[in-house]
């Protein structure tokens, strides 16, 4: 995409023009309909702006362009000079060239004529890959009023903080001093970390030496601001907790572990408040101990994202890394077709840009006002450290191009996944991608997307060793964390991300933070059980395929493939050792077969596989609400009644496999005296043939059973189906 670049640079001996003969000059650079201008200087003839002017080449609409020198006035502003450039004569540059050297100029007046002073300009036709670039001022931002206006446009590379996992390890406290000397305390530790509140069960032994071992985990992020707060509570009585004793814990000097070592215990005062930095602390000769380990752990990953489409695996100690694989390169091209967004003036808008992120790496790029097809065409690099990872691309709509409303919104216009591993290696893919977002009224689909990636493989080996590793890091295996315990430790780092880089310049605002990181995934939809349920079927079609292919072998349907199906049969019974070569040999020849069909783009979001398409508007609305609910008593009444009618058909399943498993338990059992005898005398009875009897005797004599002819079947169920359905079970001992 190429651009028309002015670069004011600074003026000489211009003249005065108010009473006092001094200027205030600033630089008005006009092209058609577009002006841009520099900041203005008081009182003085030789200033020095050194900026630069960006035109797009698509929307330049006149063969002219004027640079103006004016000077700033109370009333009308007065015309100092100006320097006039035909279009035709502007040369270009490409780097890798040096800069354009910038010139002076002598100023003419209105009539073409020399008039006092001198302007130094460089003007020149170059691209987006120009280092002048990101900070220009762009025609396509004329619009945009403001100093924090113009920032928000801005494309922008953003990291996020380092997260370390903090595990608090509370053993025991000694020598606690309660207020009531005549009751048994009920203690318990809470531990506060900025906005994380955790606390312990309350301790067993009810004493003044109470103990706990019990571990507590908190997201901490570097730089550590907040200290760790412990307090020793004594549960008075049901609503009223008494203060024994706190402390803090600042995280600088917290020992930080690699591995699954435990670090050393420390005893801790207990004071009756935490002294503040600063403060002189006060002598204290008996005080109240707590023993706790306290250390960060380097070893885990901090998950963000949900593991399904990480776009990082690896832990967070920079020794535990491992060297890069490969490098991918994004290119956001351009949209098209993207729907209004909000009014301007009274006509539909849009001020599109998009985010991606990858790694602690997130990209934003400018934005492109008051466009329905916007074209970036900005790239981005990242370093590669496991294949299986997902990078995320996100497009929005900007809000905030006039530093308005500071709460206002970016409405999301729709998001892109893209699975390194579904990549070819050194292969540019640049595909359109369509951007869905699901609304309360259901998917819409907000326009599409021009990406261009490469993945490129610095090491095939290494790459292809990648797949034989463990997908998080070594911790997560050996000190594994529950499940309930990862959930809520990644609502709190999207918290921590989310607020970090809220408060960068320009932010990178919440809303846009927490839809690249799906924050509400994890809550109650109807519509998405729903799609699992179906990646279920469609996971067990091929089992349910080959079982009726089966059934219509064993019943003769097509006599020919049943024939070679009894032949086949033979030949592995007879030489068994042939069994796994023909089981491998067939998937490597269906692996083949079908590598003819292989994708040739990435997959996008698919509505149908989300059933999104069609949803019903009370599924949506109840995927849309809030938490807790912000619905109408009635509305919440039917939604819990359907959910109890859903939940109803689960729990039939589940006792119906409960009880398949439980008569498999009564076999041996001796609950039906009769039935265990029987299986028991088939056992004795099935040993003794087996024993004298060659295998491949009995797996022939087994598979022709099976494999008869429908006119030696019977439309009953079968003698041991008959038996094991009548096994007792334990349902007639449930309430």
């Amino acid at each position: 995409m190429q651009y028309l670049y002015v670069r004011v640079v600074k003026a000489k001996d211009l003249p005065g023009k108010d009473v006092a003969g001094s200027c205030d000059p600033y630089v008005e650079v006009r092209l058609g309909n577009y002006k841009g201008t520099t900041r203005h200087f008081e009182k003085k003839s030789n200033p020095e702006w050194n900026q630069v002017f960006a035109f797009s080449k698509d929307r330049i609409q006149a063969s002219i362009l004027e640079v103006n020198i004016k000077d700033k006035d109370f009333v009308k502003d007065d015309f100092i000079g100006r320097v006039v450039f035909d279009l035709n004569e502007v040369p270009k540059r490409v780097p890798p060239d040096s800069p354009l050297a910038p010139q002076w100029y002598r100023l003419e007046d209105r009539k073409n004529e020399k008039a006092k002073g001198e302007l130094m300009l460089a003007v020149w036709m170059g691209t987006q890959a120009d280092e002048a670039f990101p900070e220009a001022w762009h025609s396509d931002a004329a619009a945009v009023s403001g100093a924090d206006g113009l920032s928000n446009i801005r494309s922008k590379v953003y990291l996020s903080p380092k997260l370390w996992y903090l595990r608090v390890n509370v053993i025991e406290a000694q020598d606690l001093q309660p207020s009531d000397k005549s009751r048994f305390p009920e203690v318990y530790v809470k531990a506060i970390l900025g906005n994380q509140a955790l606390r312990t069960r309350v301790s067993m032994n009810k004493s003044i030496n109470p103990m706990w071992n019990e571990d507590l985990m908190f997201v901490a992020a570097e730089p550590f601001e907040e200290p760790l707060i412990l307090s020793v509570e004594d549960r008075v009585a049901p609503n009223k907790d008494e203060v024994l004793g706190r402390c803090g814990v600042p995280l600088q000097y917290v020992d930080r572990r690699l591995d699954h070592k435990p670090v050393n215990t420390r005893w801790y005062n207990l004071e009756k408040h935490v002294m503040v930095e600063g403060e002189k602390k006060k002598e204290v000769k008996f005080a109240s101990k707590i023993h706790m380990r306290i250390c960060l752990e380097g070893g885990y990953h901090v998950l963000d994202e949900s593991t399904h489409y990480s776009s990082d695996l690896r832990p967070t100690a920079k020794q535990l890394w491992k060297s890069s694989i490969g490098v991918l390169e994004l290119g956001v091209l351009n949209a098209q077709g993207l729907s209004p967004m909000k009014t301007k003036d009274g006509r539909a808008t849009t001020d599109a840009y998009c985010v991606a992120k990858y790694g602690q790496k997130w990209v934003r790029t400018r934005t492109i006002i008051d466009s329905f097809s916007p074209k970036w065409n900005e790239q981005y690099t990242w370093e590669v450290f496991d294949p299986c990872t997902v990078v995320t691309i996100g497009v929005f709509d900007n809000c905030h191009t006039q530093g308005g409303d500071k709460n206002g919104r970016d409405a999301r216009i729709g998001k892109v996944r893209i699975r390194l591993s579904t990549l070819e290696t050194d292969r540019v893919y640049t595909h359109s991608y369509p951007l869905l977002v699901l609304h309360p009224s259901g998917v819409k689909k907000m326009g599409e997307i021009h990406l261009a990636v490469r993945f490129t493989c610095s090491s095939l080996v290494n790459m292809m060793h990648m797949y034989s590793q463990p997908l998080l890091p070594k911790m997560h295996y050996i000190h594994p964390l529950t499940v309930s315990q990862l959930d809520s430790l990644r609502h709190q780092a999207t918290q921590i991300v989310s607020m970090r880089l809220t408060r960068a310049e320009p932010p990178l605002r919440k809303e846009v933070v927490e839809f690249m990181l799906d924050v509400g995934s994890h809550m109650w939809s109807m519509r998405r059980s729903k799609a699992n349920f179906f990646r279920i079927m469609g996971v067990l079609s091929g089992l349910i395929a080959v079982g009726k292919w089966f059934d219509q072998i064993c019943n003769w349907k097509n006599p020919i493939t049943t024939v070679l199906i009894h032949i086949l049969f033979l030949i592995l019974v007879m030489y068994p050792e042939l069994i796994l070569p023909t089981v491998f040999l067939y998937l490597f020849l269906i692996g083949v077969w079908y590598y003819r069909w292989r994708p040739r783009h990435p997959p996008h979001m698919d509505t149908r596989l989300s059933c999104a398409d069609n949803a019903h508007p009370d599924e949506l609305d109840e995927e849309f609400d809030t938490f807790p609910t912000s619905r109408p008593a009635d509305i919440v009444r039917m939604r819990y009644d359907r959910l109890r009618s859903i939940a109803g058909r689960i729990q039939t399943v589940v006792g119906d496999l409960a009880t398949q498993g439980e008569r498999l338990q009564s076999l041996l059992s001796w609950r039906d005296p009769r039935a265990t005898a029987l299986f028991v005398i088939f056992c004795l009875i099935a040993a003794i043939v087996l024993y004298v009897t060659p295998f491949q005797v009995v797996a022939l004599l087994t598979g022709f059973y099976v494999l008869r002819h429908p006119r030696f079947r019977y439309k009953l169920p079968s003698v041991p189906l008959n038996f094991f359905r009548r096994l007792p079970a334990r349902t007639d001992c449930m309430l």
